[in-house]
């Protein structure tokens, strides 16, 4: 009576051009498990609005499961300032200039998402206009 042995994958797509997606899969083998996380992310892809400065639009919150998550842009060249899953997220994602900082868990997927969310909620200028320009009418 041995122990059944599985993988976890965990995989971060985009196309550094405002698309990025986090898929997880779950197999007996590496690659079955990296096949299935690859199809989960791409499920996921989310677009996001991106600066001239290869930053993002104004500060943002995200939360998932323990993890909070604060991200602020940052001006041109001072790189991407953040940690583990977070900076693979925004590497990916495209974003060249941003600070971030995790809160609560180190857990890497809950980090992942909780980024996945704080980018899901970034709204552009027009975005918010339109917005008030509905409610106004």
């Amino acid at each position: 009576m041995g122990k059944k042995l599985s993988f976890r994958a965990i995989v971060v797509l985009g196309n550094e051009n405002g698309q990025v997606g986090v898929g997880v899969g779950k197999a007996d083998d590496v690659v079955n498990a990296f096949k299935k996380a690859k199809a989960d992310g791409r499920k996921n892809l989310i677009k996001i609005p991106i600066t001239k400065s290869l930053s993002i639009p104004h500060r943002v919150v995200g939360n998932f499961g323990a993890c909070k998550l604060i991200m602020r842009p940052s001006i041109e060249g001072s790189g991407v300032i953040a940690g583990g899953s977070v900076r693979t997220v925004l590497e990916v994602a495209g974003i060249k200039n941003v600070i971030a900082k995790q809160l609560g868990s180190n857990n890497i997927l809950n980090n992942a998402r909780a980024a996945i969310v704080a980018l899901g909620s970034l709204t552009t200028k027009s975005q918010v206009a339109k917005k008030t320009r509905l409610t106004l009418d």
